[in-house]
């Protein structure tokens, strides 16, 4: 696997070995000793899937402590543009976002470490995402910002009116978030 730094510290796109012949393709989605030697040392203890149609948008939400949550990213069917946004208050890169195509022609997977914001909008229909989480979901840790905040300034492509949620609709703003990170 090959690991592409972002421009935020410990924020990641992973690109695995893919083996593709006449019958299909074959790749690790995850091995612990070749994270261990990429240093992602992290322990996964829940899988979380999602199946959206295009023009969904979920995000911008993260975990506080003492739950919060690294996720290894992935879609298995589509695609998404995938952000994630730094809330490590002693960052450098603090409010500082960074996004990439995640889609199953690339197979490319971000890591995202606790302390960041993440979000997705879905760029084809029936997308499926995938990602492996370093802590269970807690709902009294849950947290979100807005998704087109004018101070974080997320640049999300083409899209005016994506498909929210009740709760993204009406997330916090970043100039009145106090970071736990």
């Amino acid at each position: 696997m090959e690991i592409v730094e972002t421009g935020i510290k410990d924020l990641v796109i992973i690109k695995p070995r893919v083996f593709e012949d006449d019958r299909g393709y074959f790749f690790e989605s995850y091995n612990k000793m070749n994270f261990l030697e990429k240093g992602i040392d992290v322990n996964f203890v829940q899988d979380n899937e999602s199946r959206s149609m295009k023009n969904v948008l979920r995000g911008l939400h993260f975990q506080k402590p003492p739950y919060t949550q690294g996720k290894l990213v992935r879609v298995m069917r589509g695609s998404v543009l995938d952000v994630a946004v730094d809330l490590r208050k002693n960052s450098p890169t603090y409010g500082k976002w960074a996004s990439i195509v995640l889609s199953d022609k690339n197979k490319w997977m971000y890591w995202v470490p606790a302390g960041f914001a993440h979000g997705f909008l879905t760029l084809e229909d029936n997308t499926v995402f995938f990602y492996k989480c370093t802590n269970i979901y807690n709902k009294e840790s849950e947290g979100s910002l807005l998704w087109n905040d004018k101070d974080l300034n997320v640049d999300w492509g083409d899209v005016d009116s994506p498909i929210l949620s009740g709760k993204d609709k009406v997330s916090p703003l970043f100039k009145n978030f106090i970071s736990p990170f």
